[in-house]
């Protein structure tokens, strides 16, 4: 069933890619280095490497805030802005440099963290599925890791 492979991932991931598609993996699912490495593609030496590097075992135990009340603080920080603007008198109520510039920053971290916790979920779901099939049937769910790990590459 190694045919699903050439003709899904004709897009090959950068290094950069699979190091952030590995730490999802860590972050989100319960799964051992080897397993991550196997399923991105890279040695278990690798996935070790970035783990140590990016203190990826702090950040697994660290993840207070959920994703969800961290993009609710960054759009309270952009409307706390927003607001600052309106109170200002009429014909000034426009961002300064500085405060379009913040602006700016939140938006690009409310889009990141979005995209990444949709990602996470994706894969989150796929991973539960798999678990699910493999008791019932073990090929298929080998085709259906394939399948998803092809997906997953898709998306990012």
């Amino acid at each position: 069933m190694h045919h699903f492979n050439t003709r899904y991932m004709a897009k090959e991931l950068t290094n950069t890619q699979k190091k952030e598609w590995a730490k999802t993996l860590y972050l989100k699912e319960n799964l051992t280095q080897q397993e991550i490495a196997d399923r991105v593609g890279v040695s278990r030496v690798s996935v070790s490497n970035w783990v140590r590097a990016g203190k990826w075992e702090e950040q697994r135990t660290g993840l207070t805030l959920t994703r969800e009340e961290q993009v609710r603080n960054l759009y309270r920080q952009v409307a706390e802005i927003n607001r600052a603007i309106a109170a200002r008198d009429e014909g000034s109520r426009f961002a300064t440099s500085q405060e379009a510039d913040i602006i700016g920053k939140l938006s690009k971290s409310i889009r990141q963290m979005e995209t990444e916790a949709g990602i996470a979920d994706v894969i989150s779901v796929l991973t539960r599925f798999i678990d699910f099939l493999r008791p019932l049937d073990l090929e298929k769910a080998k085709e259906v890791t394939n399948l998803a790990d092809a997906f997953i590459k898709s998306i990012l």
